[in-house]
């Protein structure tokens, strides 16, 4: 019988997205505390969100590079030591340019974590399994943000916002310890892999060369339109990270615990359109082939779009709450075939190639708050 330890890595991919956006959330939930506490407006809060994503989207192909040189093992170990104690240090911020320079470290800091993950799977997983794959760490992504809310409010009410940025961070380090502790770089290296899971993993591989970065793909035109897609994916997304609970507060007009869950039940929306789309990517490319499964966002982005704008329009604060949630789980049906098309593209280059998609989805995911901040000003 093959042993499944692709599927213990599965495990522990899903426990780190959930973790990233867990910490990656939990400063949207407090925002409402910090702004009051260190005396910020919606403009300076707009920049303490989007610091992060700007520093996470400069350092990501970086980051996806050196895993693809070094290994993803040693690599995501730094990342998520890293991130977890600048998500402690947020705790420690004492004003507006304090605030900003832990989130901004907090970025350089969580770059490259699902480039890392990207390129173990491409080691790790067959072709016919990596939507699939994508498919459960995204979902974890939703599920932490969906987490994140009500969790926050929580231990706010026990410890206090600061209080609860020391207990995020440390399941970031829980993490790093097992993982260090059990992952290999190369399958055929681990004890818990058989050789008849090795000869599942490597069906249809094709000889690898020595990892280098692939200028010639990053300029492709390709990879262009896959990254322009994810831009517009993450413009959209950072608003549910960032400014969705003040929005449901202050425009929608639920009560804090309120805005807590109904933000929660949006982002776990999306952790189901992300597990269905990439069960429906591996379809469509098992029966259609690559070029039409890894399309799945041509179908879903458009009437994504049309959702958002009808909820905008929707007095109803209940009926606007569920537009919003049915947006994310159309929009994020292309999540997993966005990451999948990077193993397509760049083969054992996945993490530079993913990082370079992943940092246009976060300049989209940097603009996005700031352009609500200036919005609620004007």
């Amino acid at each position: 019988e093959p042993t499944r330890g692709r599927f213990v890595l599965l495990r522990f991919a899903l426990a780190l997205s959930v973790i990233t956006y867990l910490d990656r959330v939990a400063i949207s939930s407090a925002a409402t505390a910090i702004r009051a506490d260190l005396g910020l407006s919606a403009v300076q809060m707009g920049w303490v969100f989007s610091a992060f994503t700007f520093a996470y989207a400069a350092f990501e192909i970086p980051s996806g590079w050196w895993g693809d040189v070094v290994g993803p093992r040693r690599v995501l170990a730094r990342i998520v030591l890293w991130w977890s104690g600048f998500t402690m240090a947020t705790g420690a911020a004492w004003n507006f340019a304090s605030l900003v320079v832990a989130r901004l470290l907090f970025g350089v800091g969580e770059a490259g974590a699902f480039p890392n993950i990207s390129r173990a799977f491409a080691r790790w997983f067959p072709a016919p399994e990596k939507g699939h794959a994508h498919g459960i760490v995204f979902m974890g992504t939703r599920l932490g943000g969906a987490l994140a809310p009500p969790l926050i409010v929580m231990l706010m009410a026990q410890i206090g916002w600061r209080g609860a940025f020391v207990v995020c961070g440390l399941f970031g380090v829980a993490w790093c310890v097992a993982w260090l502790k059990w992952f290999r770089d190369d399958p055929a290296t681990h004890p818990g892999v058989n050789a008849e899971e090795l000869a599942i993993i490597r069906e249809g591989e094709v000889a690898r060369p020595e990892a280098r970065l692939p200028f010639k793909a990053l300029l492709s035109t390709n990879l262009l339109a896959i990254c322009l897609m994810y831009f517009c994916m993450a413009y959209t997304l950072y608003f549910n990270l960032t400014w969705l609970p003040t929005y449901l507060r202050e425009s929608r007009g639920f009560s804090v615990s309120q805005a807590g869950w109904i933000a929660g039940f949006i982002l776990l929306s999306g952790a189901l359109g992300s597990f269905l789309g990439g069960r429906l990517t591996d379809h469509l490319v098992r029966t259609r082939g690559l070029k039409v499964g890894r399309r799945v966002g041509a179908v879903t982005l458009p009437i994504a779009g049309v959702i958002l704008v009808t909820a905008a329009y929707t007095e109803n604060p209940v009926l606007a709450s569920a537009l919003l949630a049915l947006t994310l789980a159309v929009a994020d049906l292309n999540v997993s075939a966005c990451w999948s098309m990077c193993h397509d593209v760049g083969g054992d280059s996945a993490g530079t190639v993913s990082g370079a998609m992943n940092t246009f989805g976060n300049i989209g995911g940097a603009i996005s708050p700031l352009v609500v901040g200036y919005a609620v000003q004007w």
